[in-house]
This record gives structure tokens, sequence and C-alpha cells, in this order.
């Protein structure tokens, strides 16, 4: 089937972008390195990218002058369009799968393959349930960073996410820690229920499409796939099977040592302190005291580093081990959470309609919460009413 038609440069732009992320370009299957693009109708055509787990599917507006659909190099068609300038975009498909585009002066020629060799994709159920895109970025950016890279590890390599009872949940863990994170719902929210398993790639592309909008996620399932819509956008992904292990299970109930202090000055020192912890065991060694946190970390063969951060705390001195990486990868994710919000600021109303953003230049607490050195380790961001955060270590022998 012949297929022309025309696009703007920055819509195309936009929609390949997100589509990169699925795409797969080191493959045993070479058709998962490319795209298709299919007619709908007069005025819209459909992307569609896969590496067979997980499929995003964005339609955008066009001018169709000849139905029909094409199937080119995803990469190489995106580096092309992001080097274009930002006019409108002419394709035209020839003979033997050849496409032509035309911007401005600039002209160029792909190869293409058979409409027939891409994959058939899921067929789209309904997504009846929904939550604003800003809450699925939060879960994800304060709780992916837990999913184990082990592959062998199949039912941990996502995150359970749960909506029952008028709250929404996601839990992650590698079985050394894990990240809990929940909020209340209200409204027609409460009516929604799922419990399932959502792969760590679908986990990442959702958040880069829920980053750059402002509306709701609608979702749904059926019994081999999740489906994730919002704005023309559609992430389709296979579901894993398998359980989750009993998070309630290892959430620590009774740790009454608590020791506040602030994010930026523990992420700091930890980044340097961490520098000469032993790379074999990434040993950090944290001796909680009156007022202080002391960090210290040693390696036979290259030294030892120390340093303190003030702290709230007034209990027993305590001596701690954790793998500094664990410790780290919270800090930052929590950290460049509260730096969005303090860019966004709290809007507030003077009563006369007028609205002014106060100042977000308050330092972010940490609540460090453990019972003795042996048990686990709870941390969470303080004074944080909106969403429940829970990020629980498993402490190292020392």
């Amino acid at each position: 089937m012949s297929m022309e038609f025309t696009i703007k440069q920055s819509t195309l732009k936009d929609e390949l972008g997100f589509i990169q992320g699925v795409v797969e370009r080191k493959t045993t299957i070479p058709v998962l390195a490319n795209i298709l693009i299919e007619s709908l109708g007069d005025n819209e055509i459909r992307i569609v990218g896969t590496d067979l787990d997980v499929t995003i599917r964005c339609d955008a507006e066009a001018v169709v002058e000849k139905a029909g659909s094409i199937c080119v190099s995803a990469r190489k068609l995106f580096d092309i369009v992001r080097a274009l300038d930002a006019e409108d975009v002419h394709f035209k498909k020839e003979d033997n799968e050849w496409v032509t585009m035309k911007c401005g002066r600039a002209k160029f020629r792909l190869a293409g393959v058979n409409r027939e060799q891409f994959p058939e994709i899921p067929s789209f159920k309904s997504t009846p349930l929904s939550l604003p895109a800003a809450t699925f970025n939060y879960f994800i950016q304060n709780t992916a960073f837990a999913i184990t890279n082990e592959v062998s590890r199949f039912t941990l390599s996502g995150a359970k996410f749960v909506i029952s009872d008028g709250i929404a949940r996601m839990v992650t863990t590698d079985g050394h820690r894990l990240a809990f994170i929940e909020q209340k719902l209200s409204g027609d929210e409460k009516t929604s229920a799922i419990d399932t398993l959502i792969p760590r790639k679908a986990l990442l592309e959702l958040a880069k499409i829920a980053r750059d909008t402002g509306g709701d996620i609608a979702f749904g399932e059926d019994q081999k796939h999740l489906f994730f819509e919002i704005e023309g956008r559609l992430l389709i992904s296979r579901t894993l099977t398998g359980a989750f292990p009993n998070y309630e299970l290892v959430m620590p109930k009774d740790n009454d040592l608590t020791a506040v202090f602030d994010l930026e000055e523990m992420r700091a020192a930890v980044r340097r302190v961490s520098l000469m912890a032993d790379d074999r065991t990434r040993s950090i060694r944290l001796i909680v005291r009156d007022g202080e946190i002391e960090l210290n970390a040693q390696s036979s063969e290259e030294g030892e580093g120390r340093e303190v951060v003030p702290a709230e705390y007034a209990g027993p001195e305590t001596t701690i081990g954790f793998n500094w990486q664990y410790l780290l990868e919270f800090l930052n994710n929590a950290g460049s959470i509260a730096t969005a919000a303090k860019a966004e600021g709290e809007k507030e109303s003077d009563g006369d309609g007028t609205v002014r953003v106060r100042d977000g230049n308050a330092a972010t607490r940490i609540s460090f919460e453990f019972k003795d050195s042996n048990a686990q380790t709870q941390m969470r961001i303080a004074d944080n009413s909106e969403y429940d955060y829970k990020y629980i270590v498993m402490p190292l022998r020392i």
C-alpha cells in the first residue's frame, strides 16, 4: 500500500521521542528496530514501537493525502527529525518499501520493511481506572530504583501496584531493601480497584510520559496485559506472573529510635565518605549519637574516610553498617523529588483571587528510624503529609 502525509516537525519529534525507549536497537528480531506509522482517517496518524514486552502507541495530527502504512528504522528517523528545522515534514512511500521525506530544502530516502513483518499489537482493552499523572510520577520516582537487576528474580523485576479501599500503593524490593509509598484517594478514585505487577521497563517508560503531562492517566488490565492511556498515547505492557513477597512482614513495627537530619548534608557526606569504602562490600558505617551521625568507611588497601553530620537525636549510641549505594540512591531520589517540589513552590490564595508562590527554600529533612544495629532501618521524608513513603534497608553485619 502507498502512503503520503505531512506532519509538523515538532509534533513528530515529540512522539518519536516517547517511543525510542521501547525500540530494540540490538535484537535478534530486526523488525523490532523499526516503528510502524499508519494512517487514521484524513487528519491523524498512529505511530507504534514495541519490543514485544512493552508497546507504545502514539496518535498525532497530520494531513493524510494517501492512506496506508510505512515501517522504517526508529533510531534513524528520530535522529533525522530532531535535526530538521521546525517546518512541515512530508512523507511519501515509494516502491519496494522505500520512503522519501522532505522538510524545507532537506530531502531523505529511507529503506523500509513490509508492514506484514511488524508484530501484531495486543488488542486494546478498556482503561476504566485513573490517577493523576503527577501521582504516578511521584510513585515511580520514589520506588523504581529499588527494583532488582537480577533477571532470575522474576517476581521482583517490577513494582507491585495496588488500589484498594480508597488507597493507592506501590512497592518494590530487591531482597535487601524495600521502597513503599501510598496515598489516600478521594472522590471517584475511591471506587478503583487493581492489584498487579508492573515490569520495570514499563514503569520507566510510564514515568517519561507522566512527567510531560498534567492530566490523568487512565489504566486497566486483562489476563496478560496492562494498559495505560493519556492524551493520545497508549502504553501496553505484559504483566509479570508469580507472587510478590509479603512485604508487610519486613515492615518494621517497633523502631523506637529516630534521628532527623538534613538531606543535602547527608547526601554530600555519603558521597564523599563512600569514596574510601571497600569496592567489594561497599560498606559504610554510621555511628548515631547525641546530636550527630558519624560516617566512616575504610579500605585495607586505600585508607579511610570520616565525616560528621548534625542530627536531632537523643538516644543510646548505635553503630549501623550499610551498603553506601543503597543509602545514596534513596537520598538522590528523595532529593530530586524535593527539588522539583521547591521549584514549583506552594501556591496559596490571598483571599482576593490573587495567587502567590511561597518560598520553597526550606531544607528537606530525613527521618532515620531504627531499633538496634541488626534490625531493619526505615527512612522517610520528614513532614511529608500527602504521601506515606518509607524506605527500608537491611543493615550489614559489622
